[in-house]
């Protein structure tokens, strides 16, 4: 079991008392000071080793474990034969998965997938099997490994491994762009209904999702709005793997556009930029940003649906996510300051702010 950091820290008098003292000094608070190092030291080894439990949780979701699970539990040695992978090897990543609450071993040793597991399936709406794929992908796994890079050259450790700009690897990789787009895809499915509902949009216009992949936050927006029309916009071989097709609901009100947000982008009422604005360093969003502005209807506006990073000491995605940014691309997660900053410097000016229940909020920008 993980040490809390509560557990790992004791109260204020307690580090009063051994303030002054050293270890090995003798000294009346020499003991409780040691305990606090020991502690400490039990608390940041246990941290360090966290690493393995993502690397656990790839493993089980590129055999498949999870799908064998949908019936029932089962053992190791049977899971093993319908996964193709070694008995002894499975439950010893089954039984970190279990220490974390994505499987649970009973009695007879037997697993079994929790409620909390059950998104690791590939046949489950909301399905996160290709969001840990990409998440934990060599080219974000190896960026990160090398965080140090970042601390001392201040640069993005990613192109000194693969020897170019992230999305330029992308582009020229089809395997990586596959599970890069496919992650992200699942990574927005759960979110795409919650921001479409948390938004009130004009009832009738055109939406543009600059940056939209492969459709999914679109679809909600015209699905929950019937008046309006959309234009997915994006480079052509992710809008080539589009899902707007497939949905009756908004037949004949969606268009699909090829291009560059960084040279143009159509002109709508409404601009979506959906985990776009972490991607990319400041004078990259003000272009950005600035072509939004410079197409955008009477009356339009900006929608930048990022996380927002709170103030204070409290866990939030946004603080993971920074560095995997820092790590593997130019840009970072922003405060809602510098969003009005970005803005400002766009001709734009930051109207609101709408917390979603999702780890994004809704920031709107209007013309100025």
């Amino acid at each position: 079991m993980r040490q809390t950091q509560s557990e790992s820290v004791d109260d204020g008098a307690a580090k009063a008392a051994g303030a002054t003292d050293t270890p090995g000094s003798g000294g009346a608070g020499d003991t409780g000071r040691d305990e606090r190092l020991r502690r400490s030291a039990a608390f940041l080894i246990d941290e360090a080793l966290g690493f393995l439990f993502p690397a656990a949780l790839r493993a089980a979701a590129d055999v498949g474990v999870a799908d064998h699970l949908a019936d029932g539990p089962r053992t190791p040695a049977d899971l093993a034969k319908a996964t193709g992978t070694d008995a002894r090897s499975l439950y010893r990543v089954l039984r970190l998965l279990a220490t974390r609450g994505v499987v649970a071993e009973d009695d007879e040793g037997r697993f079994a997938l929790t409620d909390a597991g059950q998104a690791l399936r590939g046949d489950v709406p909301y399905s996160a099997r290709t969001a840990v794929q990409m998440i934990s992908d060599r080219t974000m796994w190896l960026p990160a490994g090398e965080l140090t890079r970042c601390l001392t050259e201040g640069t993005t450790a990613f192109e000194g491994l693969f020897g170019m700009a992230f999305f330029d690897y992308f582009a020229q990789d089809e395997r990586t762009a596959a599970v890069f787009h496919e992650g992200m895809a699942a990574m927005s499915d759960p979110e795409n209904a919650v921001i479409a509902a948390a938004y009130d949009f004009p009832a009738t216009g055109t939406v543009v999702d600059v940056g939209g992949g492969h459709g999914g936050l679109l679809t909600e927006v015209l699905r929950r709005n019937p008046g309006l029309d959309g234009v997915l916009y994006d480079r052509s071989h992710v809008v080539a793997r589009h899902r707007l097709g497939g949905e009756p609901e908004i037949a004949g009100r969606w268009a699909v556009a090829e291009g560059d947000f960084f040279a143009a982008v159509p002109p709508a009422d409404v601009h979506l930029l959906k985990r776009i604005t972490h991607d990319w360093d400041d004078e990259s969003c003000v272009t950005l940003l600035s072509h939004c502005r410079g197409a955008l209807r009477p009356g339009g506006r900006v929608l930048v649906l990022d996380a927002v990073v709170p103030r204070g000491n409290e866990p939030h995605q946004s603080k993971t996510l920074d560095l995997m940014m820092m790590a593997s691309l130019t840009g970072r997660e922003r405060t809602e300051a510098d969003f009005s900053a970005l803005f400002e410097r766009a001709g734009l000016r930051l109207s609101r702010t709408l917390p979603t229940s999702t780890v994004l909020s809704v920031v709107e920008g209007v013309a100025v």
